[in-house]
């Protein structure tokens, strides 16, 4: 595959990027308001299991998505993805009961499933070795930006035409997300037809060994972040904060910019002392969050896990690139998401579990994803101990 050393000027990285930005705003604007209307509709008992039941397609479609990427291309899943999206925005109001609801979420977790697995292998593709951390960088700036527009935008749409208003809007962001792409050029150098043979996965289609490494460290940092999902709009509402979206949008603004630097940081320097110092404050900010009592403990902690947050994503994918195997790409980017998905949806799982619906026990649910983040650090202080830091 050619590889472009300067993905600044090249108008495809762009066009992915704003397409990133607009797929990953789509599903998060619903985000903050989920817990309630689940709520309202009788599902109080069933908090934390939206985001468990998002993440198992997300995670079943994995191995078929690398797959598919691998082999018809990069663009055809990446418009799925995002059809998938556009699709599910319509399902939601005509769901008017708590199982309908999470069958149209589990349909809802094929889009996360598809789409950013053929983006991450595309960029990989487009990007050189030496400029990976940097890349990653940007495009985690979209995606964040994405994620924090999402959740602040949402529930004022919410406000002003109703939870059937957020949905339709979720959809025709997912529709803008796929039409940006359209057009673009494929980067796999030699595509197959769609057959039906292409649907039947082996053992190695679901994982790539030499991303284990980093598929690990990404699953242990990621099981905060699935707790954070499903919580944090609870513990707005107890800490009396009007806007449930106010954690994402700090959180994610603070990681914006780090995104780069962090990168720029790797790039020079290795993947691993950045993940470790990373996953530390990962659970450094756990720890604030369930002990927070005051809102400005909330937004210090939303900084605080904004800034590892930020160091940790762009750094995970360039490490999953420099591991992975330039004709199984596709693969690669999927054991890492489907290591992703299973971590967001086992942190959302036990914490909706330990918090059932009371406040005294945030701080034992938060404090579970304080202790995934130091075991990550410690695994990583190993890794780095006995292989390096794994440089470029």
């Amino acid at each position: 595959m050619t590889e472009v050393v300067n993905f600044r000027r090249n108008k495809q990285f762009w066009l992915l990027c704003l397409s990133t930005a607009l797929f990953f705003s789509s599903f998060n604007m619903i985000l903050p308001e989920l817990p309630h209307y689940l709520e309202s509709i009788g599902g109080a008992r069933f908090i934390g299991l939206h985001i468990t039941v998002f993440t198992i397609t997300a995670l079943i479609s994995r191995p078929f998505s690398g797959k598919l990427t691998d082999t018809i291309g990069r663009i055809p899943i990446m418009i799925v993805g995002a059809t998938v999206g556009i699709i599910a925005g319509f399902l939601y109001p005509l769901a008017l009961t708590v199982s309908g609801f999470l069958l149209v979420r589990l349909f809802h977790g094929f889009s996360t499933g598809f789409k950013p697995t053929a983006t991450s292998a595309y960029v990989a593709d487009i990007v050189s070795s030496k400029e990976r951390g940097i890349a990653m960088g940007y495009l985690g700036l979209f995606t964040s930006t994405g994620m924090a527009i999402g959740p602040m935008v949402g529930p004022y749409i919410s406000d002003a035409f109703g939870m059937q208003g957020l949905f339709y809007a979720s959809s025709i962001v997912s529709f803008l997300s796929v039409a940006v792409i359209f057009g673009m050029k494929e980067t796999l150098p030699k595509t197959e037809k769609l057959t039906a043979k292409l649907f039947l996965v082996k053992w190695d289609d679901f994982f790539e060994v030499k991303v284990l490494p980093v598929a690990i460290t990404f699953l242990l940092t990621l099981i905060p972040f699935g707790i954070v999902l499903s919580l944090i709009p609870n513990l707005s509402d107890h800490l009396n904060i009007p806007n449930r979206g106010i954690f994402y949008t700090i959180f994610v603004a603070a990681s914006l910019f780090v995104r780069l630097v962090a990168g720029k940081v790797s790039d020079k320097y290795g993947r691993v002392p950045v993940l470790i110092v990373a996953s530390f404050l990962i659970g450094v900010s756990m720890i604030i969050i369930g002990l927070a009592t005051t809102q400005t403990m909330f937004y210090i902690a939303a900084i605080i896990f904004g800034v590892a947050a930020g160091m940790n994503g762009p750094t995970v994918f360039a490490w999953n690139i420099d591991r992975s195997d330039e004709n199984h790409r596709g693969r690669a980017m999927a054991t890492l998401y489907i290591f992703l998905e299973f971590g967001i949806g086992f942190g959302a799982l036990v914490s909706g579990w330990i918090y059932q619906n009371n406040s005294d026990l945030f701080v034992y649910a938060f404090g579970f994803g304080a202790v995934s983040a130091f075991i990550a650090t410690i695994y990583l202080v190993y890794f780095q101990v006995r292989y390096g830091s794994e440089r470029v």
